[in-house]
């Protein structure tokens, strides 16, 4: 089976399920896991490579407008590659394909691919996509042993979280989950849940809702314990440069996250954005940022940067 990925939450969760040599397209923004990066890429975007966070928002909120996707499919290259199986999205309206397109397109195909599309809003739905790729692709039974592993390590980040709890209210911290700086964005869909389970209260993001642009004063009124910065589709060097507008919102300096030194920074496209298998890895991060004596840090996850209150 010839199998095109249209997010790389998808091309991910392919990968995991072993299907790697099955892949053959992929967009222009999969990275993960090593080697996808080199198969054609049947997006493109247009969004300038040196745009601002501000940019980027102001592009965003104009294609929102006019229902237009930032993202478009290479004609040429996806039908050079006659895929059976096409990986898609409707989650976001403006980070991928549009659906529209993506069907037109699957109609003008030769043979006309099979088209799964994936919406997942929470960590379950995550889990139930992970379910739906395996059945399409023919290796349920993969998917499966996939799913149980993952909801294991959910489970033992929960247990332990859960005993945090009984013993304590006052050792859960409340959390804001900063999703975007410019403007401030809270991190809705599956990021509060994921405080949850790490042992945290997060204090603005709905579980489930989508992400949402935040006045700061709302941010600087919650004054979270702990901010955890995961900017979408940012690294943690390209979202460090960002840091100076974050320090410039009135009463940064006298928030207790910056104050106690509990700002930190992580991969947000490499985690939290993306609705995959590695949902599982950013739990794990969060949960040792939160309680480090008590979630152990799994071998091979970065640790989140902490933000020092000087820096």
């Amino acid at each position: 089976m010839k199998i095109v990925s249209l997010l790389p939450s998808a091309t991910e969760i392919i990968c995991a399920l072993g299907l790697q040599d099955q892949l053959v397209g992929v967009t222009h923004e999969c990275d993960y896991p090593p080697g996808v990066e080199e198969l054609p890429k049947v997006t493109q975007t247009l969004i300038p490579h040196d745009a601002t966070s501000g940019e980027i928002d102001a592009l965003v909120r104009e294609r929102l407008q006019t229902e237009r996707a930032l993202y478009s499919l290479d004609m040429p290259v996806l039908e050079s590659l006659q895929p059976d199986l096409i990986v898609t999205q409707a989650l976001c309206d403006v980070c991928a394909v549009a659906e529209s397109e993506v069907n037109a397109a699957a109609c003008s195909l030769p043979g006309q691919p099979n088209v799964v599309n994936l919406e997942p809003t929470n960590l379950s739905e995550m889990m139930q996509c992970i379910q739906m790729v395996g059945d399409a692709a023919e290796c349920p039974s993969q998917a499966q042993r996939l799913i149980e592993q993952l909801t294991r390590r959910v489970e033992q980040v929960a247990k332990r979280s859960h005993e945090l709890r009984s013993s304590s209210q006052d050792s859960i911290p409340s959390v804001m989950l900063l999703e975007w700086i410019d403007p401030p964005f809270s991190a809705g869909h599956w990021s509060p849940e994921l405080v949850h389970l790490a042992g945290g209260r997060e204090c603005i993001g709905k579980a489930g809702e989508r992400s949402v642009t935040t006045p700061w004063d709302a941010i600087r009124q919650a004054d979270p314990e702990v901010l955890f910065i995961a900017c979408c589709g940012f690294s943690v060097e390209r979202t460090l440069r960002d840091l100076p507008i974050l320090k410039n919102y009135p009463g940064w300096q006298s928030m207790q996250c910056v104050r106690h030194g509990r700002v930190f920074v992580v991969d947000g496209s490499a985690y939290f954005s993306r609705p995959g298998p590695r949902l599982v890895d950013s739990l794990e991060i969060l949960a040792n940022t939160l309680h480090p004596d008590v979630h152990p840090l799994p071998d091979g996850l970065p640790a989140a940067k902490q933000i020092k209150p000087t820096s």
